[in-house]
């Protein structure tokens, strides 16, 4: 395959790894320090949910890195190797991990919408768990498609 062919999607990956850095750096302390001072219920669910949101950052982070490593291994022509399926393997786990941390939270969620009046915020912890429940299982069915193309590649090539 032509190198640069999966440039713009490199693009959009390194993109989005730029808006998150900006969220995580600027976004969520942002939110922090203008955390309602007149209501410490609310602060008490709002620090625990913010640093679920800097814990899942790192799985977010390695995803998309393993995404740029999949993307690379496609330009240099090594798409149907084990490299890609291992690369496939940590996006899902990742993916897995992110929506784990915010099914554990979300009853944080649920209080400080039900304290705040802001339904809202239980929504956004709810599209993020439900994304990341989509990119694992897609990971995991390009994981299994792969490995099974390797392996019918590799029987082929052991026959005459």
């Amino acid at each position: 395959m032509k190198r640069g062919s999966t440039t713009f999607l490199k693009l959009v990956v390194l993109l989005i790894g730029i808006v998150m850095l900006t969220l995580c750096i600027v976004g969520l302390p942002w939110i922090a320090i203008h955390a309602n001072e007149d209501t410490p219920a609310l602060n008490r669910a709002l620090y625990p949910i913010l640093i679920s949101m800097f814990i899942s950052a790192v799985p977010f982070f390695i995803a998309l890195y393993q995404a740029w490593k999949v993307l690379a291994y496609i330009d240099k022509g090594q798409a149907f190797s084990m490299l890609s399926v291992t690369a496939l393997k940590r996006i899902k786990y990742c993916a897995a991990i992110i929506s784990g941390l915010y099914l554990v939270t979300s009853p944080l969620f649920y209080y400080l919408a039900q304290k705040d009046d802001a339904p809202g915020i239980l929504l956004i912890a709810l599209i993020i768990m439900f994304a990341s429940i989509i990119i694992a299982t897609f990971a995991a069915l390009l994981q299994r498609l792969l490995q099974e193309a390797i392996d019918i590649k590799s029987e082929n090539d052991l026959t005459v």
